[in-house]
């Protein structure tokens, strides 16, 4: 009798079983191969396929990317002298991750007598004290900032390249240098306001640094190298490097010397009078070149700190006075222009002038005289000055000061630049309309006002000041600053009647202080009351001079204002600061003495 298929407890047999058995096996089988091909297309891919982005990958990871700071360009004189220049320094830092890796290290050292070379073997303690020793420093201070687990840290800051070569060639593992610059003005205070400064960062805050910063600031570049974990460069890989382009050097038209003596004359003007300041300009007639600009209590840029920021920029081209009877020569200007008047027109002038019910006084006693525009103008006269210009309509009045360049600014190349106070003629007061023929009223910069007196030298050509020179490139392109056209306001024949007046006040009054020997001169003074700070009334007074030289054929114009000097104001005299400051510009520029008889226009007539 036939034997039956054993059976499981579930009742298959076993041929059942292992039919079922390999099924599964060959399942798992499959999954494994398509499992194992996927790992396998994988790694095709990723090793055969996208080798490129892995290798990429890794290179990002050791690129590192190195700034080459651009040298910020210098500011020169108009000579060539260096106002302001970037050096290099170095910081001395440490990867104390790398420098603990080292407890000893083996140095080359050269004997100097034989030229041969040895390896001398140091322990880190003994690195660190020659590096304490070269640098100056307390051997614990180095060494506590070579120690602990950071990849940067600073050692010192502001070492010479010198000693950094020094620290280079100790050759501790670990210690590496940081190139800097610097800002360094090798003139100090001497033209401070106008050069300016720069902050520890670099911003530029003041002065031409500020204004030139375009220029001046150069274009950085880079190295970028790979570099392993421990942040040593790897030698075989390629070095990428893109220069620094360097700031333009930015040359001005001050003369060193010149700006010197200015600014030891304005600080003589302030401590002769107890002035709250003191400021000379010297200008070149024929270009408007400024040749100095010169201010008491100049700052020294190295260590702006130390000085009042009130100090900080030039009060030549930022404070605003009343010019005072300095304007009196554009009153007359305006008035031989128009045909109104020339210099030898006779007026009948009262000890006191009354119109439109003001009254204007002189500030001397004298009774009614028969002065000439010459004589009103050689006397400083307000009666004189308000009957002479009250032919001018107020609207003629305010557009000749405007073609002057009253109430605008001027363009200079200086940060904080005012344009003045000039109001609308047609809202000027009962009295305003008369006072602004005699420079009350109206408020002017030092500079303004001088620029005038440049416009009345140079043949009635109004000129925009300029103290910028060239710009030379890092690769030696130098581009001129560009010339503004001038501006005509009165004719030569007009300018030259102004002149014959202002040397007027020189040779036909007792204000004979002014005076050069060898050179005709001319010019005028000006008193003004000074608004008080808080804006309510006056509170002292502002006292100049502007001059020129030779009246043949004038050449400079010098500028010299003194705010609230101390004492009588009227023994307050910029003469001698003139004569001093004309004086040594005239030689300084070999300008040929005189060889005309000086003008002498009569102040009265018959």
């Amino acid at each position: 009798m036939a034997q039956k298929p054993a059976q499981s407890a579930h009742g298959a047999t076993a041929q059942q079983l292992n039919k079922v058995g390999r099924g599964r096996m060959r399942i798992g089988f499959i999954i494994m191969m398509a499992a194992l091909l996927l790992i396998a297309g994988r790694l095709v891919m990723v090793q055969g396929l996208d080798t490129g982005n892995m290798a990429q990958a890794a290179e990002n990871q050791r690129t590192v990317v190195q700034k080459l700071p651009a040298v910020r360009g210098k500011i020169i004189d108009a000579k060539g002298n260096v106002l302001a220049e970037s050096i290099v320094r170095y910081n001395i830092t440490v990867s104390q991750i790398n420098m603990g890796k080292y407890e000893e290290y083996g140095h080359r050292v050269v004997d100097e007598k034989t030229g041969k070379s040895s390896i001398v073997e140091y322990t880190k303690d003994e690195g660190l004290k020659q590096l304490a020793d070269l640098l100056k420093l307390p051997v614990d201070q180095v060494v506590q900032a070579a120690t602990g687990d950071k990849s940067f840290n600073y050692i010192t800051k502001d070492v010479s390249p010198l000693v950094e070569k020094q620290v280079a060639e100790l050759g501790i593992p670990g210690i590496y240098s940081e190139a800097v610059t610097k800002r360094v003005y090798p003139m100090g205070a001497v033209g401070g306001p106008i050069v300016g400064f720069v902050d520890a960062d670099g911003k530029a805050l003041a002065g031409i640094e500020q204004t030139m910063d375009a220029k001046l600031t150069g274009t950085d570049g880079s190295r970028t190298y790979q570099a392993g974990k421990n942040g040593i460069i790897i030698p075989t890989a390629p070095v990428r490097t893109d220069p620094a382009v360097d700031g333009q050097t930015v040359q001005l038209t001050i003369d060193q010397d010149i700006q010197y003596y200015a600014q030891q004359a304005a600080q003589q003007q302030k401590e002769q009078y107890s002035a709250q300041y003191a400021s000379v300009s010297v200008i070149e007639v024929a270009t408007g070149k400024v040749i100095a600009l010169g201010d008491s209590d100049s700052y020294d840029p190295n260590n702006v700190g130390a000085s009042d920021p009130a100090n900080i920029g030039s009060r030549t081209v930022s404070a605003v006075v009343e010019p005072g009877s300095t304007s009196k020569i554009m009153t007359a200007a305006a008035l031989v222009e128009e045909g109104l008047a020339t210099p030898m027109s006779h007026y009948l002038v009262p000890p006191a002038f009354t119109i439109d019910g003001q009254t204007f006084t002189d500030a001397f006693d004298h009774g009614t005289e028969q002065r000439t525009l010459a004589g009103i103008i050689a006397d400083s006269m307000n009666t004189g000055t308000v009957m002479a210009g009250s032919a001018l309509t107020p609207e003629q009045r305010y557009d000749y000061m405007r073609k002057f360049g009253v109430g605008e600014k001027t363009g200079i190349q200086l940060p904080g630049e005012s344009p003045g106070i000039l109001a609308d003629w047609q809202n000027w007061d009962g009295r305003q309309q008369y006072t602004v023929l005699f420079g009350q009223g109206v408020a002017q910069t030092p500079l303004q006002t001088t620029m005038i007196f440049q416009t009345i030298a140079n043949d009635g050509v109004r000129l925009k000041p300029t103290i910028v020179e060239s710009y030379t490139a890092a690769d030696g392109t130098v581009t001129k600053e560009p010339t503004a056209p001038g501006v005509k306001v009165i004719s030569p024949k007009t300018a030259q009647d102004a002149r014959d007046m202002l040397e007027g006040v020189v040779t036909m009054t007792d204000y004979k202080v002014v005076g050069i020997p060898g050179y005709r001169t001319g010019g005028k003074t000006g008193t003004s009351e000074a608004p008080a700070d808080n804006g309510v009334g006056f509170d002292g007074y502002t006292s100049s001079f502007i001059g020129m030289a030779p009246m043949e054929d004038p050449k400079y114009v010098v500028g010299i204002t003194v705010q609230r000097p101390q004492g009588k104001i009227y023994g307050v005299t910029q003469g001698n600061t003139f004569n001093q400051v004309m004086g040594q510009v005239l030689r300084s520029y070999d300008v040929p003495p005189s060889t005309t008889p000086p003008v002498e226009p009569p102040k009265f007539y018959k």
